[in-house]
């Protein structure tokens, strides 16, 4: 028998979503949880997102009378994920599906307050079963300063501190196009204005879900803490029964009577991953994900015999690295009119109003890295660049991120691209454009294309002709916020061998997982609610409340 300094009845390998959710399951079960964090932030990746849940059959669809089920939930999933083996099994699929709604009753009933993201699209709408109404989910901003103490200080924030609700931000996208726009920037700007009179400090997106998982969790006394990094997992006789962490700057083992739960993310702050995994070229510069992102608990667990999948995946996010040092992402901007990708030959290659997933999948399959983004003049005049708004900065234009000409065979000579490639790619595309008809790509052909288009652009509202100088290139990487690929498990979150066999005491959930979705994104979310979902199976299950 292990030496033990300590023992807890469920250990939590990271503070991600999944993480949390798992230790309020076994703190309402009257056992001891015990969240350790690697880090010195709370949070995980799950803090730094937009703050999306994606759920088929959520409670909120029926309040608002959107008819959906969880067979019309499955035949979706089916058509757009498919079976590629035991991470996308039937069982999982089927788990994820009848588990969602009672996750969203579970933390609702905790004071979760859900907001309907009404009109953001399934991604792929067009297949069986998808639902331009969308299946996607937000949460109202929190005041951090309900914290106690110094947690507030511990929780990892996002990469934008605007307390934005629900769609408000594909709205406050299009301020200067829209009536909509306008008011959702008045209303943004109102509840900042308030929280200041007011002395709090609202937070939106995914901090806002942190920031109350981790108020539920610090009422239930649940006992988290940081800058505890995971090296090992103790095995005795096949069972996984504890794990060594660190105190003081020394060796802690600590035993885990009813299972440990690894969520520590994936691995893509990890070079040599990356590199042994993933498509190339890539590069930790070019991802968005959260800083502990690193890959060990992977490795540590395929040490003990953990199969893995989908190692190559990711969730891809286009991505530019402006002067300043920092990593833009293009989500919201590039589906807008007047702005085309094309690959280093001076063509388009794909539909770019297509998700980001798809987009990043779409770009290595292409070949070129980076591509560019074709921008007009009057892009640049009525949308934001990433978050940017306003005039360009001269920066962008002498470092060289963004290169600038009066037309477009000099626009390509900057770019080192075939002049004359893509000068007919312009010409091809401005025909589409004037028609409101992509012959090539379909761009604006499904209800997603359109999700973050311009609604007050015609004949259709995400093609805009290239006719008004100047013209705009900016390089754009497969960036990424998360590695989507990892440890293989079942239907109860149980880490599985290469035989197919489980490895006892141990589970897994979140970006440490093979994931469920696959190599695909069926929707705003995609990542977070199976985190949660599959977190909060693993600790019921391993408490003997097997879910079904």
């Amino acid at each position: 028998m292990a030496n033990w300094d300590e023992s807890a009845d469920f250990v939590i390998v990271g503070s991600g979503g999944g993480s949390m959710v798992a230790a309020l399951a076994v703190a309402d079960a009257g056992k001891r949880p015990l969240i350790l964090e690697k880090t010195d932030k709370i949070g995980g990746s799950t803090a730094m997102s937009g703050g999306v849940f994606w759920i088929p059959n959520h409670p909120l669809q029926a309040r608002d009378g959107i008819a959906d089920s969880d067979e019309k939930g499955r035949t979706y999933l089916d058509a757009a994920v498919g079976d590629l083996g035991p991470a996308t099994s039937r069982a999982r699929k089927d788990m994820f599906l009848k588990q969602g709604p009672r996750l969203f009753d579970y933390l609702e009933a905790k004071g979760m307050p859900f907001v309907r993201c009404d009109g953001w699209s399934d991604y792929h709408d067009d297949l069986p079963g998808g639902m331009a109404e969308g299946r996607s989910l937000a949460v109202e901003p929190f005041n951090v300063k309900e914290l106690p103490g110094e947690w507030a200080s511990k929780l990892r924030r996002g990469l934008s501190a605007l307390p934005v609700r629900g769609v408000e931000g594909r709205q406050l996208m299009l301020l200067k196009r829209t009536f909509s726009g306008k008011v959702a920037a008045l209303k943004l700007g109102m509840r900042i204005i308030k929280a200041k009179i007011q002395g709090r400090e609202l937070v939106g997106a995914g901090t806002a879900i942190q920031g109350r998982m981790l108020q539920m969790a610090v009422r239930q006394n649940i006992d988290i803490r940081i800058n505890s990094g995971v090296s090992e997992l103790i095995e005795e006789n096949g069972r996984i029964t504890g794990v060594v962490t660190q105190k003081n700057g020394e060796p802690w083992r600590v035993e885990a009577r009813e299972g440990v739960l690894i969520n520590a993310g994936g691995f893509s702050h990890n070079e040599a991953m990356r590199k042994q995994y993933g498509p190339q070229p890539s590069s930790v510069a070019w991802t968005n994900a959260n800083p502990g992102d690193t890959g060990e608990m992977i490795q540590v667990a395929k040490a003990h015999g953990a199969a893995l999948d989908f190692m190559d995946g990711a969730v891809w996010i286009l991505t530019s690295t402006p002067p300043s040092g920092e990593r833009y992402i293009h989500v919201l901007d590039i589906p807008k009119p007047h702005c085309i990708l094309v690959n280093q030959k001076g063509q388009r290659y794909t539909n770019k109003a297509q998700s980001y997933m798809a987009n990043g999948q779409a770009l290595y399959a292409n070949g070129d890295v980076p591509v560019w983004a074709i921008i007009e003049s009057r892009h640049r005049d009525r949308y934001p660049w990433s978050f940017n708004a306003g005039k360009t900065p001269q920066s962008w234009f002498d470092s060289g991120y963004m290169k600038s000409s009066e037309t477009i065979e000099g626009l390509a000579e900057q770019i080192n691209v075939p002049p004359a490639n893509l000068k007919a790619t312009i010409e091809r595309f401005n025909g589409f454009a004037r028609k409101g008809i992509d012959e090539d790509f379909g761009r604006g052909s499904k209800a997603y294309d359109l999700v973050f288009a311009d609604p007050t652009h015609g004949p259709n509202p995400g093609l805009g002709a290239f006719e008004k100088p100047p013209y705009f290139a900016v390089a754009i990487y497969p960036g990424d916020v998360g590695t989507f690929g990892g440890i293989l498990t079942d239907e109860f979150a149980r880490v599985l061998k290469e035989d197919g066999s489980v490895l006892q005491g141990l589970y897994a959930t979140g970006n440490s997982t093979a994931s469920v979705m696959g190599k695909t994104y069926p929707g705003a979310g995609a990542s977070i609610s199976p985190a949660f979902i599959f977190g909060w199976v693993a600790a019921r299950h391993a408490l003997g409340q097997a879910p079904n």
